[in-house]
């Protein structure tokens, strides 16, 4: 399905369950970031009625193996493991946030498999990278415990969290014993997701819930998603948050239940898929037409790196710059700097950073010094560590360079996560 690496290929199955008749089709329950299977034990009883419901684990959650995913293909190329190891050919896939993340790849990727597909608190693009990756510096920063005590905030209305404190403890809990590294290598895969430009090929029956006051993937999202796919159609839930299935079960179960029941009648077709054929070439004498590139050149490469590294308003400053003084300088930077040499093989990203944080010290350059603290925060570092490359530093460079360095990434990582200096 998706180019992986030797260590995904090796990463354990996903933690699983079923529940329901075991002749019955299978329906996927997908979870969202930092929830396990259990959000979904309240829609069980109207599902496994007509269905064989398989409910699986996020790595590191609820005691799952702490593999990180590093995409959500590898999250979807993970499932379809346990699926083909089940002998589990057709299904139907409903998915919460992260969970429908998963779910809206492996339609568009494996739309013979998919029957039918439900999104939950879903969008094409959830907030933006930054968000993502600035929670991902925090974390790596300060540990799980003041992700997991906002999350009902972000998860619930204040109605539901005022009447509902055994739920809100067990979310805090729930979110607090997830592994880090596989939250954090989540909140990466969330920011790199982006299908606003695949919904047309969205081909499965789909239903797209949304809680009319959720403030994570708001009512906005689900109707544009609606608006792209082709055989979509919308419910609101009112007056309900984030995490739908949990503050709204009973509403969230009948409208699965009615969705499947409805829209899966006997799946898409399991033959062989046509394949177009190559277009013929011209005749001799007639030009012919370029061939598409194999992939983003060295220029679209770095203001991919610089988006990750630096922010999305960095990188869209940079893109944004037409003609006119400067921008042939700034270009050549994004292609050389971040497009040639950032992305080559020989150093990973902490490492690089290391180096550009000890050469921007020596020089005095602290205006740069505070861009790439930010980045080494998102490339891995934690701020220890960035301050231990700085004491190093200082014996090389000279106390007052090194002083001034600190005070400038004191700065940037208070900026970045939160932290009282």
């Amino acid at each position: 399905m998706s180019d992986v690496t030797d260590d995904e290929q090796q990463a354990p199955p996903l933690q699983h369950r079923f529940d329901g008749p075991a002749d019955a089709p299978v329906l996927v329950l997908g979870p969202a970031l930092g929830a396990t299977w259990h959000m979904w034990d309240r829609q069980l009883p109207v599902l496994t009625d007509q269905w064989r419901v398989l409910r699986y684990e996020l790595p590191g959650h609820g005691g799952a193996p702490a593999v990180p995913a590093s995409s959500v293909d590898d999250l979807a190329d993970r499932l379809l493991a346990v699926l083909d190891a089940e002998g589990i050919d057709i299904f139907g896939y409903a998915g919460c946030e992260l969970g429908a993340a998963i779910g809206a790849r492996l339609a568009l990727l494996r739309p013979d498999r998919v029957a039918a597909l439900a999104l939950v608190s879903a969008s094409a693009r959830y907030a933006t990278g930054d968000t993502w990756r600035q929670r991902a510096v925090v974390i790596r920063a300060s540990g799980m415990d003041g992700t997991a005590h906002s999350s009902p905030e972000r998860w619930f209305t204040d109605p539901f969290l005022a009447t509902q404190p055994a739920i809100t403890d067990w979310a805090v809990q729930m979110v607090r014993t997830t592994d880090r590294d596989c939250y954090i290598a989540a909140c990466e895969a969330l920011a790199a997701f982006d299908i606003r430009d695949e919904l047309g090929a969205l081909t499965v029956p789909t239903l797209v819930v949304a809680g009319a006051d959720d403030t994570e993937t708001p009512p906005a999202d689900a109707r544009l998603l609606v608006a792209g796919i082709p055989d979509a159609r919308l419910a609101v839930v009112p007056a309900t948050g984030h995490l739908a299935p949990v503050e709204e079960p009973v509403a969230v179960g009948d409208l699965l239940a009615r969705h499947f029941g409805s829209a899966w009648t006997e799946g898409p077709p399991t033959g062989p898929v046509a394949v177009p054929a190559l277009p013929a070439l011209p005749p001799a004498g007639v030009p012919r037409p370029a061939l598409p590139a194999a992939g983003p050149g060295p220029y679209e490469e770095g203001l991919r790196l610089r988006r990750e590294m630096v922010g999305d308003a960095e990188a869209d400053r940079a893109a944004a710059l037409g003609q006119g003084f400067g921008s042939g300088f700034d270009t050549f930077m994004t292609r050389y700097a971040w497009g040639e040499v950032w992305s080559r093989p020989g150093l990973d990203r902490r490492t690089r950073s290391c180096v550009t944080l000890t050469a921007l010290t020596a020089l005095g350059q602290l205006g740069e010094l505070a861009d790439h603290t930010r980045a080494a925060l998102r490339n891995g570092l934690t701020p220890a560590e960035i301050e231990e490359v700085l004491l190093h530093t200082a014996v090389y460079c000279g106390l007052p360079a090194a002083r001034a360095a600190v005070e400038t990434a004191r700065t940037a990582i208070q900026q970045e996560t939160g932290a009282h200096p």
